[in-house]
């Protein structure tokens, strides 16, 4: 109820200066044109609202009739605000050229007196239906590049990373990276399988899930999470919670990924390959369900002389991780900000947006995440699965 609330009130607001735009400045006043925009608006924030309170509440299978229209109607709305308010300069000084000719408002003699302005109506309309016509074309344009990124495959990345205690035998240890995959409404089965057909063409070492599995119950999801069964790689496949688990049912989905043969880290560790400290911790939501990251826990009998390789969700965690000396951390969260500008937002919660980069002594990756949450449609940030290779440094 607060996160409705909380959104609830600036998409209020985006409707309202939507209307404004491109129903008001666009129609002649009391016509059938402004009662069909005034009522498509009112429906279109409805829907939105709806698919927002219904995602949690109601079944996937239930949620996606209203979550398709309304999640995308978001995506639109987000970028025909922008795209308006990005307009708004051009058509101000339009609007101001578009006069008639001025009108003398009092009769007399004298050259100065003052005059009315009056706007030609048929100008006015003509600039307002151009730029509410631009606008559309550029956002549904983005949004329709968008869902092109959000549905598609996953972007394959390479990334090498040299570990200083990486033993030369280890070298070229290969972990297969992905988070933020969000099994829910809107992606299932086809999807799982996508990624687990990826994943396992690599023929990794080891593979990594870094939290924000799922949107759903087991009785739910558990169907659409079932391929993970079939990941294939040397030494395994492991598991951390991120936040999204926390809102699913987190110790049923523990239970279930250890069914399926994805070994879950809850604040623990073990050494892989006779030579790689492998430890998982839990998403720091973890704290609200007396489940929250134990770092001491985590690392409790530890070969100090072996590279630990950390896996946590959410990126903010590296503080903890390189006070500790991990070398290398695997994250994800963040969705690469997922539409753009929101890129420039998440540093204000995070170290890190997507990719590599260090802290400290210590290496982090942020996964881009291979899924999406709320609007199918990511602009800036593709979808990615990650093969980072371990390299010594002898």
């Amino acid at each position: 109820m607060i996160f409705l609330l909380l959104l609830g009130v600036p998409v209020a607001l985006g409707h309202l200066y939507l209307w404004r735009r491109l129903v008001v400045d666009t129609t002649r006043p009391r016509t059938v044109g402004r009662r069909t925009g005034t009522v498509a608006i009112i429906g279109a924030f409805l829907v939105l609202m709806g698919a927002l309170a219904v995602s949690r509440s109601v079944s996937p299978e239930q949620a996606k009739f209203l979550a398709w229209p309304g999640f995308v109607w978001l995506a639109l709305l987000f970028y025909l605000a922008i795209a308006l308010g990005i307009a708004e300069i051009p058509r101000r000084v339009l609007l101001r050229r578009a006069t008639a000719a001025p009108v003398p408002a009092g009769a007399g003699p004298d050259p100065v007196d003052p005059v009315e302005v009056v706007p030609d109506p048929s100008r006015r309309l003509f600039i307002a239906r151009s730029v509410a016509i631009g606008s559309g074309i550029a956002a549904g344009g983005v949004v329709g590049y968008g869902m092109t990124q959000a549905l598609g495959d996953p972007k394959l990345l390479n990334v090498p990373v040299t570990l200083d205690k990486l033993q030369t035998s280890l070298s070229g240890f290969r972990i297969a990276v992905v988070s933020d995959i969000h099994l829910g409404p809107l992606l299932g089965r086809s999807h799982t399988e996508r990624i687990v057909r990826m994943i396992n063409e690599q023929e990794a070492d080891l593979v990594a899930i870094v939290g924000d599995l799922v949107d759903g119950t087991v009785a739910e999801l558990g169907e659409a999470a079932a391929p993970l069964r079939d990941l294939v790689s040397r030494h395994g496949s492991f598991f951390v919670t991120g936040n999204h688990e926390y809102f699913s049912g987190h110790e049923q989905w523990i239970a279930e990924l250890d069914r399926l043969g994805v070994n879950p880290l809850r604040n623990e560790g073990l050494t892989v390959a006779g030579g790689i400290e492998l430890v998982g911790v839990n998403d720091v939501t973890g704290k609200s369900y007396d489940d929250g990251p134990d770092f001491d826990r985590a690392f409790t009998g530890r070969d100090t002389a072996n590279p630990v390789v950390l896996l946590a969700h959410q990126p903010v965690q590296v503080a903890d991780a390189s006070a500790r000396g991990v070398d290398l951390q695997l994250s994800g969260h963040t969705h690469g900000g997922q539409m753009v500008p929101f890129n420039f937002v998440v540093p204000a919660q995070q170290p890190s947006v997507a990719g590599l980069s260090k802290v400290d002594d210590t290496w982090l990756y942020v996964s881009r995440g291979a899924g999406f949450w709320g609007p199918p449609v990511r602009v800036g940030a593709p979808p990615d699965i990650t093969v980072v290779e371990l390299r010594s440094a002898g």
